[in-house]
């Protein structure tokens, strides 16, 4: 069964984790918060705090895992300076966990050299820091194979679906975007 991993740092966009983690969860998919750090408490942008299931450090990832990084300057540039993070999530991938990220989330993957030639979307204004990606910030969503994207806060339901989506059923997309209203 395929684990999703939201990966939480200090300062996270809160709508961009919580909306995935909710969807996902509605669909009877096993998501796990990841702190970055010591703590499993991770206060976000806005003053909302999570309470993690595992730090991210103790994750142990299997191939088809899919590892889900929220925007939020402060969050993504907490796990860009965390070393043992982002080791971990690069050893994460090149096992084969699959990758989603939102907003600035992508700039993880820049820094990691995985974005040569993807194409993706990322909160507009941010394009420079995306290195060697495709972007384009008109859409809500990008997929480009496994990878997929979102653009900003406004879009966190789309991204949510495209990765149930990806990781389940259309009976089941279906079924949660009919429960939703969407």
């Amino acid at each position: 069964m395929t684990r999703v991993y939201i990966i939480l740092g200090k300062g996270f966009e809160e709508i961009e984790a919580i909306t995935p983690g909710d969807i996902l969860r509605r669909g009877a998919i096993k998501v796990y918060y990841a702190a970055v750090g010591k703590k499993k408490l991770v206060m976000g942008a806005h003053g909302i705090s999570i309470q993690a299931d595992v730090k991210l450090s103790d994750v142990i990832f299997t191939n088809g895992d899919y590892i889900v990084i929220p925007g939020g300057m402060s969050g993504v540039n907490s796990i860009k300076t965390n070393s043992s993070a982002m080791k971990t999530l690069r050893a994460a991938i090149n096992g084969g966990a699959n990758i989603a990220a939102i907003c600035a989330g992508p700039s993880v993957l820049a820094q990691l050299g995985l974005l040569e030639g993807r194409r993706i979307t990322c909160y507009p204004g941010l394009e420079e820091m995306m290195t060697g990606a495709l972007c384009d910030v008109s859409l809500p969503v990008v997929k480009d194979g496994k990878l997929i994207t979102g653009r900003a806060p406004g879009a966190a339901i789309d991204f949510a679906l495209a990765l149930v989506a990806e990781i389940s059923s259309k009976e089941l997309l279906d079924r949660i975007k009919k429960g939703l209203v969407y």
